[in-house]
């Protein structure tokens, strides 16, 4: 068919994208051949993996360079090596029509895009989430030169896109006022997975995590789990002691301060202790990302008898029915550039979880 092959683009790990999964998805079920070019480490969503139309090929993960050597030399060195990894991965697929590829991180996927569309003649599309330089701002500074390069070569690429595409007016806006750049805003919504379940469904997901996660069980867990129980005639409820349960989701990244959630909770905590009526909770954070292994490290610290915090990766069939679950949704993204909305609050809203959320413009 012609002009029907995609490719979709993520210097990143895939499984980590919902948005991308998503429009891959859309493509193939519009009858596109599907290239998705990324990193492996999570797994995508299962219809994605199986699907006829979708070919799901990962490169090579960058070595950590700046164990090794100076943290600038290690940075040049890691883009040399994305860069490489990333042509040759793009070359040695068949040849795409269209090339999408995901903003941040932008260095070096928008140069390696569009050469690549260049050389094969194919509609080179940005989907911006938000700026690669506000992000490499928060560690090194916003007057460090590499953030001043990361500037200019967001700009000068995201100049060249045939299409672009961005997660909100503010960013659409933004783009056009800044640096130029036309866009369409093309909203978040959450799939079809992400809807709300019966205690039944709810009642077999704690089962299941309860085998992974003993506090989700009881002493009968063939009958009960700590949040519902079975009823004589088959049916699931919701037990009146139950604990509360929140949930949050987070790449654990810089743009996310988590000492919030915890400070929250220690507050919670003081005021049971002071004898407030208020049910025990169960925090459930899933996720990866780099920060993770410092929050866990200050959660063991932590002598709560009141709470407790699991922080796990869940299979992607599991969080959906997690949030629709749960008591509350947390959101703590506050975004590096304040103009991209997080797509774990629009997951929420589809299974009918209502969200406390840092408040950005």
């Amino acid at each position: 068919m012609a002009n029907k092959r995609v490719c979709v683009v993520v210097l990143g790990d895939f499984g980590r994208s919902p948005r991308m999964q998503y429009h891959s998805l859309s493509f193939a079920r519009e009858g596109y051949d599907v290239d998705i070019v990324g990193y492996g480490g999570s797994q995508p969503i299962k219809e994605l993996s199986k699907h006829p139309k979708v070919k799901i090929r990962n490169m090579v993960p960058c070595p950590d360079f700046q164990k090794y050597c100076p943290r600038l030399l290690g940075y040049i060195l890691k883009v040399i090596w994305q860069s490489i990894s990333l042509f040759l991965a793009l070359l040695l697929k068949r040849r795409s029509h269209h090339v999408i590829v995901q903003n941040p991180p932008a260095v070096p996927a928008l140069a390696i895009c569009w050469l690549y569309s260049v050389l094969v003649f194919a509609n080179y599309v940005i989907d911006w989430h938000n700026y690669g330089h506000t992000i490499l701002a928060l560690t090194l500074g916003q007057n460090h030169k590499l953030v001043t390069v990361s500037v200019w070569f967001e700009r000068f690429f995201g100049r060249r896109a045939t299409a672009n595409l961005c997660v909100t007016k503010a960013m659409k806006e933004d783009l056009e006022k800044k640096w130029g750049i036309l866009s369409v805003t093309l909203y978040d919504r959450p799939p079809e997975v992400f809807h709300p379940i019966s205690v039944l469904e709810s009642h077999q997901l704690f089962s299941s995590l309860a085998n992974q996660f003993p506090l989700f069980g009881t002493n009968d867990s063939s009958v009960s789990t700590i949040l519902t129980e079975l009823l004589p005639g088959g049916e699931a409820a919701w037990r009146k002691d139950r604990p509360g349960l929140i949930v949050s989701s987070t790449s654990w990244t810089e743009d996310e301060d988590f000492s919030l959630l915890l400070s929250a909770l220690q507050d919670y905590e003081e005021a049971r202790d002071e004898g407030c009526e208020l049910p025990a909770l169960i925090c459930v954070i899933t996720g990866k990302g780099p920060l993770k292994e410092r929050y866990c490290h200050l959660i063991k610290k932590k002598t709560w008898k009141h709470i407790q915090v699991i922080t796990p990766w869940l299979e992607p069939e599991d969080y959906p029915r997690l949030l629709a679950s749960a008591n509350l949704g947390i959101c703590l993204h506050t975004s590096s550039s304040g103009l991209d909305l997080p797509m774990k609050v629009v997951d929420m809203f589809g299974c009918g979880l209502p969200v406390c959320a840092y408040n950005f413009s």
